[in-house]
């Protein structure tokens, strides 16, 4: 067991002194007693981690688009931009 010293409040100290006096515990108990309540409470941290860009995906556009056809093709499944060489039978 480590021995280790802790600073608190004035109010703080007492009400744990009441707490401790009304259930007969020792203070270090009720400190013992109210982190193993509260640690799980904190999950362990894990360190961040590289975050790489997803690798790009071939649109099969063969055509210039121009800027104000970008919002329509991405939100129009059906929209064909205007460079775009007529489909082959």
């Amino acid at each position: 067991m480590v021995k280790t010293q802790i600073q608190l409040p004035d109010a703080l100290y007492r009400e744990a002194k009441r707490v401790a006096a009304d259930y007969e515990l020792s203070l270090a108990e009720l400190v013992r007693r109210s982190l193993e309540k509260t640690i799980p409470t904190y999950p362990p941290r894990t360190p961040p981690t590289t975050w790489h860009p997803p690798a790009p995906v071939h649109l099969e556009l063969r055509c210039a688009i121009d800027d104000d056809e970008w919002s329509l093709l991405a939100n129009d499944p059906d929209y064909r931009p205007r460079n775009l060489p007529p489909e082959q039978p």
